[in-house]
């Protein structure tokens, strides 16, 4: 393993454990520090943003190859199954879920779920017929 990729892991850890942190100092009202998680979140961003020009030194820019379509479908498929699962999970774990919220939840959860195992058979699909 190269020391720049060593580093860019080291960095990510850090960073996200740090931003990760600071974001539920902010998230979590019993603690009562969102000022200070805030503060500690910005520090862990900057982190990770210093991940770049180590990436960008052992990394040499290589030239754009086509859009690979197949890919950018499956991204948006993930990003909206992953986002109906995720208002199924925030229907369920209300402070005081009515059983209509829990029937809402669980079945948006159920699709949303569906969604996403059935992105990477979506993405096959779509590589098949390219070529």
């Amino acid at each position: 393993m190269k020391k720049d990729t060593l580093l860019e892991i080291i960095l990510g850890t850090i960073g996200g454990l740090i931003f990760a942190i600071g974001m539920c100092m902010c998230l979590i009202p019993e603690w009562d520090l969102f000022q200070v998680g805030v503060v500690v979140a910005i520090i862990g961003f900057i982190v990770l943003l210093c991940i770049i020009p180590v990436y960008r030194q052992s990394h040499p820019k290589k030239e754009h190859a086509p859009i690979n379509w197949g890919i950018v479908i499956a991204w948006i498929v993930g990003i909206i199954g992953a986002l109906v699962m995720g208002f199924g999970m925030s229907r369920v774990m209300v402070t005081d879920p009515s059983q209509a919220d829990m029937l809402v939840g669980i079945i948006a959860g159920v699709i949303g779920l569906l969604i996403c195992v059935l992105d990477y058979p979506i993405y096959s699909y779509l590589k098949s017929n390219k070529e």
